[in-house]
């Protein structure tokens, strides 16, 4: 398959333009899933947080609430959130670290703002993305780690920064344990830089964050997610300073179903979830006698 496109080929497949909540003051847009592309690799949602600035007192309390089938990532450019689990885990995440927590057969969490920074008030701005796991590890054991900004991959060179987040590529590798051939990489452009982005990964989608840039000479619209197509390369230039992520990977190995906080490839491991949530048959997170209670069902 050739790796050049031709003159007057679009380099852009699908454009996602993310829907936008509200939710009492922090907005929240949301790119995967959506009616225009379900997945990119193994990524089935993307959530794109802030900024946002709180006030003092003020923050985000995501009480206890269930999840199967998926690993969550959560990356902030500001802020901290902490998280807690049924495995035990009670991590503060700060600005560049990556929390990754795989739900397994059955997880639940907490997602919270620190104490002290809700105190005094704070910034808040960052990316939260479900990566479906594989079906042979849908029902395998959960697993959180924490991996500090210093322990990932950089490479730094012309004007142009590349962090990876998780997975490989750009001949880097992160160190966070995913589950299949995956990429997620910060992206900083100087103005009037480039970057060659390979063929490395099947599915690949760049979601620009801040900036004016341009891919093989199309303007790439700020927060939106823009879909690569396959098996071809493509050229990456900032006509101002740009900040973006590039996601992608591996195709899954078949369809998912979402359904509230659950993810499977057997829709019948997603009602067994809800009937045990439903019923109080699920790990518990220490120290929490709130949760978020099952929505009704979708019909």
């Amino acid at each position: 398959m050739s790796t050049l496109s031709q003159p007057g080929e679009s380099q852009i497949e699908t454009v996602v333009v993310p829907r936008t909540s509200d939710l009492g003051g922090f907005e929240v847009r949301r790119a995967l899933p959506s009616a225009q592309r379900r997945t990119v690799g193994p990524f089935v949602f993307l959530d794109h947080m802030g900024p946002v600035e709180f006030n003092a007192g003020s923050g985000i309390d995501v009480r206890p609430h269930p999840h199967i089938g998926l690993s969550t990532l959560t990356y902030l450019f500001e802020g901290q959130l902490q998280h807690k689990d049924s495995l035990g885990s009670d991590q503060v995440v700060g600005a560049g670290d990556v929390s990754w927590m795989t739900a397994g057969s059955a997880i639940a969490h907490v997602e919270r703002t620190p104490a002290l920074l809700q105190a005094q008030g704070f910034a808040m701005h960052g990316l939260q993305v479900w990566l479906a796991s594989p079906k042979e590890q849908e029902q395998g054991p959960g697993h959180y780690s924490h991996h500090p900004a210093n322990s990932l991959p950089v490479s730094d060179n012309l004007g142009v920064s590349i962090r990876m987040i998780a997975g490989s590529g750009f001949c880097l590798q992160s160190p966070v344990p995913v589950l299949s051939p995956t990429l997620y990489a910060e992206l900083r452009l100087q103005t009037a830089t480039s970057l060659l982005i390979p063929t490395e990964h099947q599915q690949r989608a760049l979601y620009v964050l801040e900036g004016e840039a341009q891919l093989d000479g199309e303007p790439l619209p700020v927060h939106s997610l823009v879909v690569l197509p396959e098996g071809e390369n493509a050229t990456l230039f900032a006509e101002s300073d740009c900040h973006a992520v590039l996601i992608g990977g591996a195709a899954l190995d078949g369809p998912r179903r979402i359904n509230w906080n659950f993810v499977a490839s057997d829709p019948l491991l997603i009602d067994e979830a809800r009937r045990r949530w439903a019923a109080g048959d699920w790990p518990q997170v220490p120290g929490e006698s709130e949760r978020i209670e099952l929505p009704p069902a979708r019909h």
